[in-house]
């Protein structure tokens, strides 16, 4: 790959139709890299775990069994819903007790309170104070458990400190908007694991969208669902797997295998994730939502992409059961959304804000809280993903990781500890790209824009896979001797369902008394409103939004009319006839063009026609004002946007 190769993103920006980051060249990410840094004792770590492969699980233990590797749930210290979220919890967090305890001695630990997450810790932080007193390197379940649960929205708890834990723990994470949802959770996940009657068919289906004249689209569904699906048919020749592509891997199909009559125990899809710019009314509801073969492709559809193109949470029937499912979406913002971006900024500036906060995506929300039966996991990216997950310069196409995750995960293993293999080839990278940038920045060593773009890509990309859900669960399939039962439905009972309420006014409404107004005016979260109340909420949630929407469409086709601006400067044989709105003749002296991304174009006559400098002066006056008044007009949207998404959130 050369330095003016692009790279692209699978990423669809919903309000424009344009890709949600334009593709980008080797040496603009190579300059990002270059101005970045890590801990040094992150480094030591993600070296460590990269020195000693053998050590392959971050454990020397059975990783099936809780009662050796331990199992753990953090929330953050300052939480006042926790007490009510533990309680939803308390049929999850009881079986994972008794599973963590062998005789007497019990490796489960609940971390809350002031022994919770702190603002501001880093991973080392939280391990390394008591209780815990635990340094860098391989999980002791006696001081932390090797899964680890964190309940609590990434703004809470960050995306960061969770991928720092991911080095050498299997680390999951969960959050809902009200307490129903975690019971339905936790009830659906013991339902599971001690119902009897899970025993799902070996079915796996590899979902791959493909769009005309879509390079990340053509690439992920040719280069990593089709010959992936061929590679697990293989290692695992018990299981029935599907292949669905291009034309058969369209949103109604994606409904079927969300919760529909063909809901496989596992999905993978691969797909564009939806993006929508900061602020916009379906950014909290449909980022990260899967885009699907409906749409025509980036040639043949140039407009703000509608809902019938995608598939979100909104789409997952009431009627759906997904009990048992496990997913693994390979789509961009597909588990998440960090409140800053990664990639484009400029080297050494501050990254910009794409997201008022950062949360976690709908979709696998929908899917882990499902009121008849929820899916126990989903694996996903947070911010944008990259063809560097399957695909390494010149040595084309690279399964290995995505192998051998499937093969662990469908052979039964924890889903915390199948997706190991990812945070293996994070620390890899990691180190990699860590010694190259010091044999430039240090040792005066040649650069390689396309090897650096590439490694810290990749670096990224590797890093940004995370689990939504329990990292202990796993497939439940039914044995070869044995046919397949049908799935049960999980559903809260009436009295559960009564506690759960008062629950939520009593915690509401003590969260409301101790929160200082400056957080709850300026940081947005999903419990701002008392569990109880937001039911009551819900039609005029819905109103709200669809009016909203209308107006979101309106504001981007009005953003895309001025996506390129142009200025135009003519003189006029009769001023007095053209005043008059007579005809006389002009002529065309000065153009400017100047595209959404600062690429401007620049008109003149030719030498024998020159434009006098008073002329120029007037154009270059005119070119100014309306850059300012393009940047106002945008302000201003966006200002309306996120005022708009402030009256939807309950």
């Amino acid at each position: 790959m050369s330095e003016e190769t692009y790279l692209y993103f699978n990423g669809i920006n919903g309000a424009t139709g344009d890709y949600e980051l334009p593709p980008m060249k080797a040496k603009d990410l190579s300059a990002v890299a270059l101005g970045e840094t890590i801990s040094e004792e992150l480094y030591r770590e993600l070296k460590n775990r990269h020195d000693n492969q053998e050590a392959h699980y971050g454990i020397n233990a059975d990783t099936s069994d809780l009662a050796e590797t331990g199992w753990a749930v953090i929330f953050a210290a300052k939480d006042k819903q926790a007490p009510a979220i533990r309680e939803a919890l308390k049929p999850l967090l009881n079986l994972r007790k008794e599973q963590a305890t062998k005789k007497n001695e019990t490796y489960y630990k609940e971390f809350m309170g002031a022994e919770g997450y702190r603002p501001g810790d880093s991973h080392l932080d939280f391990l390394g104070r008591e209780p815990r007193q635990m340094g860098p390197g391989p999980a002791n379940p006696e001081k932390v458990p090797y899964y680890l649960l964190i309940v609590g929205d990434p703004e809470t708890i960050p995306y960061r400190f969770q991928y720092q834990l991911d080095v050498q723990y299997a680390v999951g994470r969960i959050h809902f908007d009200t307490l129903e949802a975690y019971a339905q959770y936790a009830q659906s996940v013991v339902e599971a694991e001690t119902g009897g009657e899970l025993r799902l068919p070996r079915k796996a289906v590899f979902f791959g969208a493909k769009s005309s004249h879509d390079q990340a689209t053509t690439l992920s569904a040719e280069q990593l669902i089709t010959p992936l699906s061929k590679e697990v048919n293989t290692l695992q020749p018990n299981w029935d797997v599907q292949t669905l592509l291009a034309e058969k891997a369209k949103k109604a199909q994606l409904g079927a295998l969300l919760g529909g009559k063909e809901t496989p125990a596992f999905l993978f899809t691969a797909s564009h994730g939806m993006g929508f710019p900061n602020g916009h009314p379906r950014q909290f509801p449909h980022q990260g939502a899967l885009l699907c073969s409906d749409w025509p492709g980036p040639r043949a559809w140039k407009e703000p992409i509608p809902e019938d193109f995608y598939f979100s949470a909104d789409d997952v029937s009431k009627d759906a059961n997904l009990l048992g499912l496990i997913a693994f979406f390979f789509a961009c913002y597909g588990a998440g959304t960090p409140q800053l971006d990664e990639f484009s900024r400029k080297a050494l500036k501050a990254r910009e804000a794409i997201a008022p906060h950062a949360f976690v995506a709908r979709l696998p929300q929908r899917l882990l809280a499902h009121p008849k039966g929820s899916a126990l996991a989903v694996v996903g990216h947070v911010e944008r993903a990259w063809g560097y997950s399957f695909m390494w310069r010149d040595a084309g196409r690279q399964l290995q990781v995505f192998k051998d995750t499937l093969d662990q995960l469908m052979a039964g293993v924890p889903v915390g500890a199948a997706v190991e293999w990812f945070n293996e080839r994070h620390a890899e990278l990691s180190v990699v790209l860590t010694n190259e940038i010091e044999e430039i920045n240090e040792y005066g060593k040649r650069r390689d824009d396309a090897k650096i773009a590439g490694l810290w890509t990749a670096n990224k990309d590797a890093r940004s896979y995370v689990i939504i859900g329990d990292p202990a669960v796993r497939l439940f399939t039914a044995p070869e001797d044995e046919k397949p039962a049908k799935r049960p439905t999980v559903t809260l009972p009436d009295a559960t369902k009564a506690t759960l309420g008062a629950l939520s006014a009593e915690s509401g409404a003590a969260a409301e008394n101790t929160a200082a107004p400056q957080a709850a005016a300026d940081t947005p979260t999903d419990y701002a409103v008392p569990f109880g109340l937001k039911e009551q909420v819900n039609d005029l949630t819905t109103s709200l939004r669809q009016f909203t929407d209308q107006l979101a469409q309106s504001l981007s086709k009005a953003a895309s009319d001025i996506s390129t601006l142009e200025v135009t400067t003519y003189t006029a044989g009769d001023l007095e006839t053209l005043a008059k709105g007579e005809e006389t003749q002009v002529e065309l002296r000065a153009l400017t063009r100047i595209a959404f991304d600062g690429d401007t174009q620049i008109y003149v006559p030719a030498e024998k026609q020159k434009i006098e400098e008073g002329l120029w002066q007037i154009h270059t006056a005119m070119v100014q004002e309306a850059q300012a008044n393009r940047a106002k007009f945008l302000q201003t949207m966006a200002e309306m946007a996120t005022n708009l998404l402030k009256s939807l959130k309950p």
